[in-house]
């Protein structure tokens, strides 16, 4: 059925410009596997046997994604739809048909996914695809974390917060929550709990292992923010690597017992206090900073992923309550961080494809 086309459609197909909105949403699109999101989900999805009508698995699908990949709650991605034509577009709604789906039943399709474990398989079928692109060449990872703060509040049921977050200092500051793995320093994110005296919020942290050739996530682990680092290493490991590049947050992670088996080399960024005592004029410095420098131009393909989830995908805080939930949310996050940094390559492919 051919859609009507709306005054306010055919007034914003007159503009010359397209939006930067516009533009990720149409490359997300184009990046996203759609057939096979909704062949892995729909096993699982509402029938309507009973009840309300399901609505669309696809366009709950489009929803869902908008809304991790705009930063929006369940309300503002409904909100969303009305507003922008673009959003509108990309999760395919008619007004003039339907009405958009509201919060509730998007709460209801997270709920679902959490349930039967769909976002550990999204990333999983993400990262599969990837790697038969060509873009995960398994010879060597880097491991990193980072910091994803939580709400401090406790004014809820039970006056407390959350329990699965706990405390830890980055620098000179006190934070609670959870972490994925991205340890700078060796002072930062201390494993001391309790509160300092400064200004105080929750934390969690995410543990990735990235592929050092194209910076394509494939493992990530999440944990509160008071576990370090180092332990978590194993689980940021495919088990084919030669090379694992780390900074000085994961010193002697090669001489950990879970990791006994492990033929591939660390390199591991040298701790600054250990030479800092030298004169800058002295060669050994000099020698030592060059060093370092190489070892860092190689761990910066981690910053990339990590500025896509939390400067374009705006996910700064955890935006749940549990471990669970939040770690459900950044492995689909990081799926799509994996197609956003792999655009190029992806939509290379799909042109060669076409021709």
């Amino acid at each position: 059925m051919k859609k009507q086309t709306s005054f306010a459609d055919l007034e914003y197909s007159a503009r010359r410009k397209p939006t930067r909105r516009e533009k990720f949403l149409s490359d997300l699109d184009r990046l996203v596997p759609w057939s096979q999101l909704v062949a892995l989900i729909e096993p699982h999805y509402y029938r309507g046997e009973r009840g309300r009508p399901p609505v669309g698995l696809e366009t709950m699908l489009r929803m869902y994604l908008c809304q991790n990949c705009l930063g929006l709650s369940d309300e503002g991605i409904e909100d969303a739809i009305v507003d922008s034509i673009a959003v509108r577009r990309f999760v395919g709604i008619d007004l003039i048909e339907r009405q958009a789906p509201d919060a509730t039943t998007l709460l209801k399709f997270r709920r679902l996914l959490e349930r039967h474990d769909m976002p550990v398989r999204i990333f999983a079928l993400i990262r599969e695809q990837l790697g038969q692109q060509g873009l995960i060449l398994r010879e060597g990872t880097i491991v990193d974390a980072t910091l994803i703060a939580a709400p401090p509040s406790t004014k809820n049921k039970e006056g407390e917060r959350d329990p699965d977050m706990h405390q830890a200092k980055k620098g000179k500051q006190w934070y609670f929550g959870m972490t994925s793995r991205r340890r700078r320093t060796p002072e930062g994110w201390s494993r001391a709990a309790g509160c300092g005296h400064e200004r105080s919020e929750a934390a969690q942290v995410a543990h990735i292992g990235v592929d050092a050739h194209t910076g394509v996530v494939h493992a990530i682990t999440t944990t509160s923010a008071n576990e370090s680092d180092v332990s978590q290493t194993h689980k940021l490991l495919h088990g084919e690597e030669k090379h694992v590049h780390a900074d000085a947050g994961y010193q002697g992670a090669g001489k950990r017992p879970e990791l006994k088996d492990c033929a591939a080399e660390f390199v591991t960024a040298r701790r600054r206090s250990t030479y800092k005592k030298l004169d800058k004029t002295d060669p050994r410095r000099q020698l030592i900073e060059q060093a370092e420098q190489a070892k860092a131009s190689i761990r910066s393909k981690v910053e990339h992923v990590f500025h896509v989830v939390k400067n374009l995908f705006r996910h700064r805080k955890c935006h749940y309550k549990g471990l669970a939930k939040n770690t459900a949310q950044l492995q689909v996050l990081f799926a799509m961080a994996n197609l956003v940094l792999s655009q190029r390559s992806l939509c290379a492919s799909y042109r060669t494809g076409a021709s």
